[in-house]
């Protein structure tokens, strides 16, 4: 599942020439981005999706064409080849761009590395697998744990057969967007504005426009706390508006998904379209996190913040948006704790003035200072 040399580099080179396609502009323009790839529901302990940087090209201890699994006897010995921070600033790492350090971050050479670095592991080591950090409020007193950072890892995106591509988890769900559309692909164009990568929307089940991630989910790759391979169906979860539940201390390596025949052309015409939507209606280039809360049953998380009269309520350096009720921004000077605050004012405004209890998406961990 990790092939190695000219197919592999090939895409990457292709994949080089588009970066600043007006499309790829616009979407990584959108925001910072998903953190937390773990297939279980969301706890302290628990991050996202684990990540490899040159999987592809580098000996990493896997059978190339083979689902990965078995170490050779000599790299399950091997020094770790990654890099290890300590008392790491987590605002650096953040959408919403606040957040004490993480006791220890560490980023991974490939995915042996990865796997060796599991299986050293502490088993009661509090742990938090990172993407591209929205969705995501790190206190300011830190991360007592281990952050294993996923940025520029696991970002394969290849075709497998006539309508099925293969995403590792921290390829941006933009780019997946885009390839698939290049390859003539169709159903994945509501990717181009998610403001994530491919395991942080496994994770979440990450949407919009009416369509969800898991619609195009055919089957997923994991890797589990011992650094134990398995490949899933949908079926062994239970996937949820924003949420998708499966087996605890599990994380997502990759996705395959299925979609349909269709027109390049037209396919990009309808991510600028949505990207332009987004644009208009959302605090774009500001630092947020994204949505903050979950949208209730017939309703919309932003109607009943702005019914509440909140929009533009602030504490500190956090605000509600004007623009988007329902994003939190950071003007410059927020702290977490002014940020977690004015997320709890708004869940209780809402509920004493509207009745209705606002669950939030965003995950908050860490200590307090």
């Amino acid at each position: 599942m990790l092939p190695r040399g000219s197919p592999a580099n090939g895409e990457r080179k292709r994949e080089g020439k588009h970066e600043q396609s007006k499309i790829g502009s616009l979407a990584y323009g959108l925001w910072g981005i998903l953190a937390a790839f773990s297939t279980s529901s969301a706890t302290d302990k628990q991050g996202r999706g684990p990540a490899t940087g040159h999987a592809a090209t580098r000996a990493s201890g896997f059978d190339a064409g083979n689902p990965p699994g078995r170490m050779s006897a000599a790299l399950a010995m091997q020094k770790l080849q990654g890099e290890t921070r300590y008392a790491e600033p987590m605002a650096a790492h953040t959408s919403w761009r606040v957040g004490g350090p993480a006791r220890r971050f560490y980023l991974p050479a490939d995915m042996a590395d990865l796997v060796e670095f599991l299986r050293r592991l502490d088993p009661d080591e509090p742990l938090l697998w990172l993407g591209l950090g929205s969705n995501l409020l790190i206190r300011d007193g830190g991360f007592p744990g281990t952050v294993i950072a996923t940025q520029g890892r696991l970002n394969l995106v290849r075709r497998l057969g006539e309508r099925t591509i293969r995403a590792e988890a921290g390829v941006s769900c933009a780019r997946a967007a885009r390839f698939a559309a290049r390859e003539g692909l169709i159903g994945l164009e509501f990717f181009a504005g998610i403001p994530g990568t491919v395991g942080g929307a496994l994770a979440m089940n990450a949407g919009a426009f009416g369509t969800e991630t898991w619609d195009a989910v055919v089957k997923v790759e994991t890797v589990d706390r011992r650094g134990r391979f398995r490949e899933r169906r949908p079926g062994e979860y239970e996937i949820g508006y924003r949420q998708a539940k499966g087996p605890s201390d599990e994380w997502f390596l990759a996705a395959h998904l299925e979609l349909e025949l269709g027109d390049a052309g037209a396919a990009r015409e309808d991510m600028r379209r949505l990207l332009e939507r987004r644009a208009a209606s959302q605090p774009i280039g500001l630092a947020s996190c994204g949505s903050v809360f979950r949208n209730p049953p017939g309703d919309y998380a932003a109607r009943l913040i702005e019914a509440a009269g909140l929009k533009g309520c602030r504490i500190g350096g956090a605000q509600v948006s004007e623009k988007h009720a329902n994003f939190i921004i950071n003007t410059g000077t927020a702290t977490a704790a002014e940020i977690e605050e004015l997320i709890e004012l708004v869940q209780r405004r809402v509920a004493d003035t509207l009745g209705v209890h606002l669950l939030p998406e965003v995950r908050v961990l860490g200590q307090t200072e």
